[in-house]
């Protein structure tokens, strides 16, 4: 598994070889349950929770965990297991479950005035009247916006502070059980938006959201669940980095969630056996097949334009290193011969679609493609970084 996933496009790093210790429980423990006759999820969890777990004495037969996989680790491996298996944790109330929350450097903000205004002081951070929210995508989570240092020197960051500077705006991040429906998690990040504009200790002026991957459709989700009233109608701004607007084939194949998996940052050493489970898929997951929809199946409309709704933006990368050139070239036909990021096609992250009525009305000059940019890429690309602070400058 660790072999094809390392010769997908647009894996980060070259992988490793047998893993030992802690990864080596983590990895067995998932194992045995591909080898029980019949396995159920019960069996994966009661084998995999152990291992990330500190100073747990892991499965019967097994060496017992020295120590907490490190934070950023255990944060990774909890939201690939929730993207694949997500749904059937909350349904059980599984305590490995991802509770959704806004974050701050992985602590969750409180929602209550006293509390968020105290939180804020207690860790010197501002309290502007512009949020930049940004939403992960599947088996990922709100750490997977950093990125570390370069080679070359260049200090790491992430896309979230890099972007607020411009903005005179906070930074924060959703952190999501990405196995649960799409529109689930919409409605959910609706009402947590509520709840944090009504507690902001300033008026709020402007929201601007910044979706990867499902994290663009979740949004969308719940832009239109609020339907342009209360937070909804502060939001000047969504931005979908890479998003599966008319789905992913590389799900429906049956191999995106095993590419997300290996190459996601820290999950490579950890999720080679949970790509053995195969056929299990999420209702998030199921989701992506087609992209975000009505009950009618038809694709859901973006919201209404300036001045009752947000500006609409698109960015989508592809691993071809030329992008169609501007002007009577830049059709659906030219965008759906590149190859896309490697998980989302250019033309679902566009929105265009073969039916006209299935098409979302990204207006003209508000969607762009990088070319020699992976899915992952997106996340910290200085391209995405220049293309985006263009497009969210002030007027």
């Amino acid at each position: 598994m660790h072999e094809r996933i390392a010769k997908l496009p647009g894996t980060p790093g070259e992988l490793q070889g047998r893993t030992t210790g802690l990864t080596g429980l983590v990895y067995r423990s998932v194992r045995g349950v591909t080898r029980l006759a019949g396995g159920t999820l019960e069996a994966l969890l009661a084998l995999l929770g152990p291992s990330l777990a500190a100073g747990s004495e892991g499965p019967p037969g097994l060496a017992a965990a020295p120590a907490a996989l490190p934070s950023a680790e255990r944060e990774a491996l909890v939201a690939a297991l929730n993207g694949v298996l997500g749904d059937h944790l909350a349904a059980t109330a599984n305590p490995l479950a991802i509770p959704m929350a806004l974050r701050r450097g992985g602590q969750a903000l409180p929602l209550q005035a006293p509390a968020l205004a105290a939180w804020l002081q207690a860790r010197s951070l501002p309290a502007p009247d512009t949020l930049l929210v940004l939403l992960h995508g599947l088996c990922m989570n709100d750490r997977q916006w950093a990125h570390p240092a370069a080679p070359d020197g260049t200090p790491g960051g992430d896309l979230g502070s890099e972007l607020a500077g411009p903005l005179d705006a906070l930074p924060l991040y959703l952190h999501a059980n990405t196995g649960l429906p799409i529109a689930d998690n919409g409605r959910q990040f609706a009402a947590l938006m509520q709840a944090l504009v009504a507690a902001w200790p300033v008026p709020v002026r402007r929201v601007v959201l910044l979706g990867h991957s499902m994290g663009g459709l979740i949004a969308r989700s719940a832009l239109h669940q609020a339907a342009g009233s209360g937070w909804a109608a502060l939001c000047s701004d969504l931005v979908c980095l890479g998003s599966p607007h008319h789905g992913a084939p590389l799900e429906r194949a049956g191999h995106g969630v095993d590419w997300l998996l290996g190459a996601a940052p820290g999950l490579a050493r950890y999720t080679a056996p949970l790509a053995r489970l195969g056929k299990v898929r999420s209702a998030g997951i199921t989701n992506l097949r087609h992209g975000l929809q009505d009950a009618e199946g038809r694709a859901l409309p973006l919201p209404p334009p300036p001045p009752t709704g947000p500006r609409c933006w698109a960015l989508a990368g592809t691993l071809d290193a030329e992008t169609p050139p501007a002007g009577g070239g830049r059709t659906r036909q030219a965008f759906s011969r590149l190859r896309g990021d490697g998980l989302v096609p250019v033309a679902s992250a566009l929105g265009q679609h073969a039916t006209v009525a299935q098409r979302l009305a990204f207006p003209p000059g508000q969607t762009a493609v990088l070319a020699n940019t992976g899915h992952l890429a997106l996340l910290h690309s200085p391209a995405v970084q220049q293309q985006l602070r263009a497009w969210l400058a002030p007027g």
